[in-house]
């Protein structure tokens, strides 16, 4: 993995900036190797702090929103950076019937810490995301090359389905109980 990665994006302060900075963030973690668990950890993050800080905040000046990333050897910081509003970030308090609150629990929960720092420019809230590191997983070589695995004559409908090769690692498609994986074909990954 390369421990050197980091992005910024200078986005309009609008909610669609939640769907392009969570798409960057996506592809540049799995570019350089980083777990889906964790990139779905900081995907969730990252979205949280966007909607938090357009829905609380005000732009930075040019009417934007900052969003970074760094990755390092055992966690992906992401921050968000606006310009400020009338309160700092804090645990909302949901009742059990209101649809809103719980982003910074999400936040806490998903981080291994997060924090806010300001200055005269405005408010950055950011999280540290554990990097989880990738587990082998041993699959028999000529299962891999045929992309198939498990099942009685190599029928693939066995216990482990139909196989994806995804960058020199088999993986277990989603759709092992479509057609492909039940009558054995060999098409399509």
């Amino acid at each position: 993995m390369e421990v050197t990665e980091s992005s910024a994006l200078l986005l309009p302060f609008t909610a669609s900036s939640v769907g392009v900075a969570r798409r960057h963030l996506v592809s540049d973690l799995t570019e350089a190797g980083v777990g889906a668990s964790t990139v779905t950890d900081a995907a969730l993050v990252i979205s949280e702090l966007l909607s938090n800080a357009l829905q609380h905040a005000e732009p930075l000046p040019g009417a934007g929103i900052r969003v970074a990333w760094d990755l390092d050897a055992d966690s992906v910081r992401v921050a968000v950076s606006d310009g400020g509003g009338p309160t700092r970030p804090e645990f909302g308090e949901p009742t059990p019937t209101t649809t809103g609150g719980r982003g910074l629990r999400i936040v806490a929960r998903l981080s291994r810490r997060w924090g806010t720092d300001s200055d005269g420019e405005g408010t950055t809230v950011w999280a540290e995301v554990l990097v989880v590191p990738l587990q082998a997983v041993a699959v028999p070589a000529v299962a891999a090359e045929s992309g198939l695995t498990g099942g009685a004559g190599g029928r693939g409908g066995g216990r482990w389905g139909r196989v994806r090769q995804l960058s020199g690692c088999a993986q277990r498609s989603h759709l092992a109980s479509g057609p492909a994986a039940r009558y054995g074909s060999a098409r399509g990954a």
